[in-house]
């Protein structure tokens, strides 16, 4: 009896055991497939692609494009250089943090180019304005038709036009009051105003007595004599002229004028012109 159930026992066990068949190696990993592990432990199965847990790719603005397999990747931050300025800081941050623009050549004024510092105020002085002066103080100029400013020919710039293109033109007193609206009388001469300039109105009077032909550049809406008065007095007042200040354009002022425009880069009119008048802080 014994034998009988060990008999039957073995063929039990050996029916079992061929059921089961042989334990097999898990299949290789082919080039291009993950593995998964199964919810029940078993041995890691082959993952076609596309398949298994979803990630990203991201765009360089971190948003997810929802493509791409394996590890994401994050673009790294693009260097940037900064350009410092001789303090060692960079543009646009100062010491106390406020924004400044990078450093652009800047423009001077005439004023400061030439090196006036002052702003002048004008003045009124009593003058003989009514009365012809000494010859010897101011020496007559003769009309001379067509001529020009020497040298005015080399004086570039909008400011030096007037002076490029005067020449004087002789016309009775009917024609000049026809044409311009401010005529006035001074040191035995009539002048008439135009476009910022005072100019000698030859003609006016055949007898008349001028000692300057040419413009006189006007500001704040003085008469010519009181233009040179004015300019006589802050040229005085810097050492450049020692005479009277007597509103008279003769050889002392209009030397006096052409050292100070020497030393202050002007072109040498010995005349008042706009520049000039600039320096001195006129206008």
């Amino acid at each position: 009896m014994k034998t009988f159930l060990v008999l039957v026992s073995c063929l039990a066990l050996s029916a079992v055991a061929h059921a089961q068949g042989p334990q097999s190696s898990p299949p290789a990993k082919k080039k291009g497939q993950s593995t998964q592990t199964s919810q029940h432990g078993n041995a890691p199965q082959a993952v076609p692609p596309g398949h298994g847990p979803q990630q990203h790719a991201y765009t360089p603005t971190g948003r997810p494009t929802g493509v791409g397999i394996g590890r994401s990747t994050y673009p790294s931050k693009p260097k940037t250089t900064t350009t410092k300025t001789a303090s060692g800081l960079p543009f646009g941050r100062s010491k106390q943090g406020a924004t400044t623009a990078p450093a652009t050549t800047r423009r001077t004024s005439a004023r400061t180019a030439t090196g006036g510092t002052k702003t002048f105020t004008p003045q009124r002085f009593n003058l003989a304005s009514k009365s012809k002066p000494a010859a010897a103080t101011a020496p007559a100029v003769s009309f001379k038709q067509g001529a020009h400013i020497q040298g005015s020919q080399h004086w570039t710039g909008a400011s030096y036009t007037v002076f490029r293109t005067y020449t004087p033109v002789w016309h009775d007193q009917i024609w000049w009051h026809s044409h311009f609206d401010r005529v006035v009388f001074v040191f035995g001469g009539w002048y008439f105003w135009n476009a910022g300039y005072w100019y000698p109105a030859w003609g006016y009077d055949p007898y008349a007595y001028y000692f300057y032909d040419g413009p006189i550049y006007a500001y704040n809406d003085l008469p010519p004599d009181q233009v040179i008065a004015n300019v006589q007095a802050s040229l005085q007042q810097q050492g450049y002229y020692q005479g009277e200040v007597d509103g008279l354009l003769g050889p002392l002022t209009r030397a006096a004028i052409a050292r100070y425009q020497q030393d202050h880069g002007l072109y040498i009119t010995s005349a008042i012109d706009e520049p000039t008048l600039s320096s001195l802080g006129m206008v």
